[in-house]
């Protein structure tokens, strides 16, 4: 039973450790993306299966070579009672062959990428219609998704779907930039773009007829491209089907990698939302909440909550994501709607695990009720402050 005991501890500890150092795929242009490289995340948990209780261990690895990466997933089950791994899990060939998360070529941003497999933070243009999407809602509802990338210059797309076998989600958006060839600075990278994002089924019914369509245009003109700099103004349009529209302008910079010390992307936009429509429709919980099921048979679909905004509103959205010394993370996100006071909701957080070798260091600060800068520093009740130490029992963990 100690032995059992000590092992748990550890477990415990690699788990707070690992769940700090979650894939940070924010971005405009998906930036620092060497960074991504050899990612190791995952978690542990508790919990009871045949009245048997385990330790619920989930590592999931990427495993990079020059421009491909495997993703894996490995679920362990650690009995409580007998200190050993749930051996039914691993007793078929599919048990082995479903540790594979993904295979991808590329990152989001270059001439060409795909990736097969867990979708983790797709994307699509800006983001406006389709942004931070994933097929994976739960371990047991994971689905082969496939997002596939092309830019030939003047013209290009970026693509996906979130099952391959069914066609659920699908979504694309092509893109020209009609003076691509003309030599002119700056205005030869000048780009129009168009987006048409479908839900099939979102009850998974395929008698009905409940089919959820988006579908939008943007412009984008990069006003500095320069090997460690970018920074550009865009503009986007779209219309849910049957529902309401918006409208969104926006200024994205980043730092791609500044002698090795900085790498920062951040995005400013202004955002006027129509009656009965919501930015980025299909989010990080799209999956979740696409359609719940009521115990009655029937269920709700996320498109109904639509019909309760009711009224027009316009607000400024910010984020960022950074990294300091390849060692400090920095993440943010600022929100605040026009007509409604004290409505500002801050959120910045650091993370750094490479510092000292021993320890996880993490910070974060959370404000909402926000309606001026001096809001920002002053703490109070509508203030949230967090300061964590976590001990690594390897320093390679």
């Amino acid at each position: 039973m100690k032995k059992i005991s000590v092992v748990a501890v550890i477990f415990i500890l690699m788990g707070v450790l690992l769940s700090s150092a979650a894939n940070a795929q924010f971005g405009l242009m998906n930036l620092d993306r060497k960074a991504q490289e050899g990612l190791f995340n995952g978690g542990i948990g508790l919990t009871t299966i045949e009245g048997e209780s385990y330790f619920t261990i989930n590592i999931r690895p990427e495993i990079a070579f020059g421009k491909w990466g495997l993703g894996l997933n490995v679920n362990l089950l650690y009995s409580t009672k007998t200190g050993h791994i749930r051996s039914k899990d691993w007793n078929e060939k599919y048990d082995y062959l479903r540790m594979i998360r993904y295979i991808r070529y590329g990152w989001k941003g270059d001439k060409f990428y795909t990736r097969v497999g867990a979708l983790d933070a797709a994307r699509l243009g800006h983001g406006f219609i389709m942004n931070h999407y994933t097929n994976q809602a739960s371990y047991d509802g994971r689905k082969i998704g496939l997002a596939l990338d092309v830019d030939m210059g003047m013209f290009g797309f970026e693509s996906m779907t979130s099952n391959l076998a069914r066609l659920e989600i699908i979504g694309g958006r092509g893109y020209f930039r009609p003076l691509y060839h003309s030599g002119i600075p700056i205005l030869k990278n000048l780009a129009f773009g168009g987006t048409y994002v479908t839900d099939t089924n979102p009850d998974d019914n395929r008698n009905t007829k409940d089919a959820v369509v988006e579908y939008g245009a943007d412009v984008e003109l990069p006003l500095i491209n320069w090997p460690i700099l970018w920074a550009g103004v865009y503009a986007d349009y779209a219309k849910i089907k049957d529902y309401g529209s918006g409208k969104s302008v926006g200024i994205g910079f980043r730092v791609k990698n500044l002698l090795g010390l900085l790498s920062l992307d951040a995005r400013l936009e202004r955002h006027f939302l129509g009656k009965r429509f919501v930015a980025n429709y299909f989010d990080a919980f799209y999956q979740i909440y696409r359609y719940l099921p009521d115990g009655a048979g029937s269920g709700i679909p996320k498109v109904a909550s639509l019909d309760a905004i009711t009224t027009e509103t316009k607000g400024i959205y910010g984020a960022l994501y950074g990294r300091i010394l390849g060692t400090i993370e920095l993440t943010g996100s600022f929100q605040h709607l026009d007509a409604r006071p004290k409505s500002g909701l801050l959120h910045v957080g650091a993370d750094a695990t490479k510092i000292i070798p021993v320890l996880a260091l993490h910070a974060a600060y959370d404000k909402m009720g926000i309606e001026n800068v001096k809001d920002v520093f002053t703490l109070d009740n509508r203030s949230i402050a967090r300061v964590g130490v976590g001990y690594k029992v390897k320093p390679y963990l």
